[in-house]
């Protein structure tokens, strides 16, 4: 759908999300990110500016790296694995796998299959999670932050800049499950959508309301 003189619409591109109309529509009001992200290891990295994070709120507030204009057009963009991992061979071609045999199941990724948490291992990763734990190491000791000190609230789903003094029980809006990537299918298992193209999982609305949270796990 083209946006018409006057009539607010929602740019489509990936990183922009702004609700603009044709008037304000003007080369550089637009920011964005214009390839998709790269999964490996852990790490979310954009294929486009090569920024990357561990953390997946974080990585979805990753300012766009190019400008240009708003569209309506949906960016044909795909995820790119560079996890050279092999999967598990399945035992039977005709029996569906089991939680043993599953590869997505023993590293302790959500399987949609077998419609559980596996059984994580010490190497297991799940998006939105703290990456690369290390053992028995000291809890962290917490700043202290002034009421009026900008912070960037690392729910999943969130990752607005917020102040503790303007901080509410229903201040944020967020995701509190995992993100779960799984089949050519990308959602959420809190609310348990899922959607085919990245663009779309973006643009999944977050399921739960609660504290904004810059300590977030």
């Amino acid at each position: 759908m083209a946006a018409t003189d006057g009539v607010p619409v929602r740019c489509q591109r990936i990183g922009c999300d702004t609700v603009f109309t044709e008037q304000d529509n003007v080369d550089g009001s637009c920011r964005y990110h214009d390839s998709g992200p790269i999964f490996h290891d852990g790490m979310k990295e954009w294929s486009c500016c090569k920024q990357k994070s561990h953390d997946f709120s974080l990585f979805l507030a990753i300012p766009g790296c190019k400008t240009g204009k708003h569209t309506t057009e949906k960016p044909a963009t795909k995820i790119v694995s560079t996890n050279t991992r092999k999967p598990a061979p399945v035992q039977s071609s005709t029996q569906k796998k089991s939680e043993e045999s599953c590869s997505r199941c023993r590293q302790g990724f959500f399987c949609s299959d077998h419609g559980s948490q596996g059984r994580p291992s010490k190497a297991a990763v799940v998006l939105g999670d703290t990456d690369n734990p290390v053992e028995n190491s000291p809890a962290p000791v917490k700043k202290k932050i002034g009421i009026n000190e900008p912070q960037t609230c690392r729910n999943k789903g969130c990752g607005k800049t917020f102040k503790e003094k303007e901080n509410h029980e229903t201040a944020c809006e967020y995701h509190p499950g995992p993100a779960v990537f799984h089949d050519r299918l990308r959602g959420w298992k809190c609310c348990d959508v899922h959607v085919k193209e990245f663009d779309e999982f973006l643009s999944i609305p977050p399921c739960a309301k609660g504290w904004h949270n810059a300590d977030a796990a």
